[in-house]
């Protein structure tokens, strides 16, 4: 009873310590993050590697349980999960709570680069994520132009905004799909190679040799010094069609041109993507593991802001789906029910009790409490979530149950 009859004795000083924890309490709720559930996502790691042409069979052999021997002994994991289909290989891993995201991830990428070697020819080299390889986007925005095709608006996003978003802190990976890739795209002609007496082989020997840049050494002088190369890359059309494919039986040349049609187009029809009637790419934001879907929401947003003006005339980025308007709007309809729970108490208190201090009391002792158990929060590193606010709902029974029984 000391705080209450102090309160009572020194009613200024009660006062000037309630405005204090109230502002207090503002000031860290103002601090604290905002998530939807409280922060209990495990460490995850996921290592992507792509196999082209290669079945489900063959990648699991030949990559998937290479890399699943490889990091098994990495300290810490509680859950190592793996997929392997047509051409693709992912491995999930789940570490403990108390593990830093950053050192196993680490320690993943160490392990996955010592077995590089081991890898078949002509797979990708594996890619480690701070994220679950399968997990869906938190924020989908759509890249859209009226005067450029789904070829060079994938060319520029690639290019220019993906590196600019995943920079922002929380991102794990910027996934652009709808895309369509720039290929030179050969379509053989095997009657024309069956004349020839020439295989798919020959042609892809060909291509494989000639289509290099390789560095030529340098060539120095008393006074001059020059870096060499050797420019043999095939960028255009033109390029393709007279690239010699070999010799025929009268050991004329054959080109490629005589065996195929070569055009330039996207790497995979199979893609397409369109945003009311325009030409469009969508780009899907991926989170990491222990990131803030809030925190990634407001600096992709603000990423934006700085890239509108400096993308081509014609082109404009939206947002199409934002995971974190739901958690926003989940958190006001808390905050709303907070504010009617309070109200209700304050008009029963009046309805039974009948008298206008009798209720005032109460009106103030709750939003005091309230604001002060921000204060225990903040340090503790908790969030305001949903369950931290039904927490506080409930709470206000038991702050008027006390309030009733000192006044």
């Amino acid at each position: 009873m000391i705080i209450s009859d102090l309160s009572v004795k020194r009613p200024v000083f009660a006062i000037v310590i309630s405005l204090m924890l109230s502002l207090l309490g503002i000031l860290a709720f103002q601090q604290l993050p905002v998530r939807e559930y409280p922060d209990i996502d495990p460490p995850v790691v996921s290592v992507d590697a792509n196999y082209r042409g290669a079945s489900a069979e063959v990648v699991e052999k030949k990559i998937t349980q290479l890399i699943e021997d490889r990091v098994a002994g990495i300290a810490g994991i509680e859950r190592m999960t793996s997929t392997s289909r047509d051409e693709r290989a992912d491995i999930t891993i789940e570490f403990n709570l108390d593990r830093d995201i950053d050192a196993a991830a680490n320690d993943v990428r160490d392990r996955v680069s010592r077995m590089a070697d081991n890898l078949p020819e002509g797979s990708d080299p594996p890619e480690v994520q701070k994220a679950d390889s399968d997990v869906r986007s938190v924020m989908w925005l759509n890249l859209t132009s009226d005067r450029l095709n789904t070829l060079q608006l994938t060319d520029y996003a690639e290019r220019v905004i993906t590196d600019r978003l995943s920079t922002v802190p929380g991102v794990a990976r910027v996934r652009v799909s709808g895309e369509r890739r720039y290929a030179m795209r050969i379509w053989l002609d095997r009657q024309a190679l069956a004349a020839r007496a020439m295989t798919v082989q020959d042609v892809e020997a060909a291509l494989r040799a000639e289509n290099v840049e390789l560095p030529a050494g340098r060539l120095e002088s008393t006074q001059r010094e020059f870096t060499l190369r050797t420019a043999t890359g095939l960028n255009t059309v033109e390029d393709f069609r007279t690239l010699v494919i070999g010799r025929g039986p009268d050991g004329q040349p054959v080109r490629l041109g005589d065996l195929a049609r070569v055009e330039l187009g996207a790497a995979s029809e199979r893609n397409l993507a369109r945003a009311n009637a325009q030409a469009a790419v969508s780009l899907g934001i991926s989170q990491q593991s222990k990131a803030n879907t809030v925190t990634v929401s407001q600096g992709i947003r603000e990423a934006m802001e700085d890239i509108a003006p400096t993308l081509p005339e014609g082109m404009e980025i939206s947002v199409n789906f934002d995971r974190a308007e739901f958690i926003n709007e989940s958190i006001t309809e808390v905050f709303n029910a907070l504010g009617f729970a309070m109200l209700l108490v304050l008009v029963v208190i009046y309805a039974f009790l009948g008298t206008l201090r009798a209720t005032l009391i109460p009106a103030v002792v709750v939003p005091i409490a309230l604001l002060s158990s921000f204060l225990v929060v903040e340090p503790l590193g908790f969030s305001v979530n949903v369950l931290m606010l039904l927490g506080l709902v409930l709470a206000i029974g038991l702050v008027v149950d006390d309030a009733i029984v000192v006044l």
